[in-house]
């Protein structure tokens, strides 16, 4: 062979695995023991985790180094949420007991109380943050109280809060019996861009499992996913950078193995009516949390592992068996993140 074409050939073989490397997940943190379920990543550099034992984690370089707080006075909360705009300030969601929003404008040294809530039955479950018209715009959905909506509204980036009143909460369909949504990942809520001023897209799960979209059509769908019992339904959802499309994916935690019925995309075809398809192949078990990287792909997951989609969610890859119970990729940048329990954070290595 012309050694110029041997050559060639071996440049084209590196080239070719270079650009097809498996993704593989690199542990970059296990120093807590905490259960992670909150997860902001702001830039590929500014990385805020937050979960229990009053424990809020934050990152400036990537993940090689961490500095760890015990929010004073809340050491025994569960924070299953945060939301971080910068270095410095962040929100973070205590679902229960009382319910309570907190929020630092120093980098976490100190947080002020922006949000409570003792009534009884009052439980948070997730967030989301979007910037309209320059002005950081924020929303909490909770479990029902009295089998009405609960959800809280800011448009000053968390510095007030409103709470649905009994008589906004009916103009919302009434919940079943059973019908709450999942404090998984905080994912279960999310701004869409499907038109200028949102609408506000929520999954829930339990006895039935149902897509809301709020403060637009204010529509409900049943949606054809595992459920049931108390612990199945839909556990996340994620618009997709295509006006009118989205995702949801779940299953049943204390089945986390099951392959099926765990995945269904969305499409809008009006503002009344929503459509549903299943994924020619499914996740691999069940999955708390899924976003899209681009239009394309896509990553989810859970408790039993980790996929990849590279065409729009029809077809689903494991490319690790390693637990986490969220992911997230930067606002500002192209990282991707995921944590979980005993403090486990880690990295996606797309190549």
């Amino acid at each position: 062979m012309n050694p110029l074409i041997k050559i060639f050939s071996l440049s084209l073989i590196f080239i070719c695995n270079i650009s097809f490397a498996q993704p593989s997940i690199k542990i970059i943190d296990t120093s807590t023991k905490t259960s992670i379920r909150g997860l902001s990543v702001v830039t590929d550099n500014t990385v805020w985790v937050s979960g229990n034992k009053g424990s809020v984690g934050k990152s400036l370089d990537g993940g090689k180094s961490w500095k760890w707080i015990i929010v004073i006075g809340y050491e025994k909360n569960d924070f299953r949420d945060i939301e971080a705009f910068d270095d410095t300030t962040a929100i973070i969601m205590g679902i229960t007991e009382p319910a309570v929003i907190l929020k630092t404008k120093d980098g976490g040294n100190n947080w002020y109380k922006v949000f409570e809530d003792t009534t009884k039955g009052a439980f948070l479950d997730a967030m989301d943050f979007t910037k309209i018209e320059n002005k950081w715009n924020g929303r909490v959905i909770g479990d029902p109280i009295n089998d009405k909506m609960y959800l809280l509204s800011t448009n000053d980036a968390g510095e007030t809060w409103n709470k649905l009143n009994n008589e906004e909460a009916s103009n919302y369909s009434p919940f079943n019996k059973g019908e709450a949504f999942f404090a998984a990942s905080g994912t279960n809520i999310q701004f869409s861009e499907w038109t200028n001023n949102g609408p506000i897209l929520a999954v829930s799960g339990g006895a039935i499992s149902r897509l809301w979209c709020t403060f637009y059509c204010k529509r409900v769908s049943s949606i054809p996913i595992l459920q049931g019992n108390e612990s199945s339904g839909a556990f996340s959802i994620a618009a997709s950078p295509v006006i009118g499309r989205a995702i949801i994916v779940g299953g049943d935690y204390k089945k986390d193995t099951i392959s099926s019925n765990n995945c269904v995309l969305v499409e809008m075809k009006s503002m009344y009516e929503f459509e549903f398809t299943k994924p020619i192949t499914y996740p691999h078990g069940f999955r708390s949390c899924v976003i899209y990287i681009d239009e394309k792909n896509l990553v989810t997951c859970g408790t039993s592992g980790i996929d990849i989609s590279k065409d729009g969610g029809k077809n689903w890859q494991l490319i690790a068996k390693q637990s986490f119970n969220v992911v997230q990729k930067a606002r500002n940048g192209k990282a991707i993140y995921l944590a979980g329990d005993k403090g486990k954070i880690g990295k996606l290595q797309l190549n």
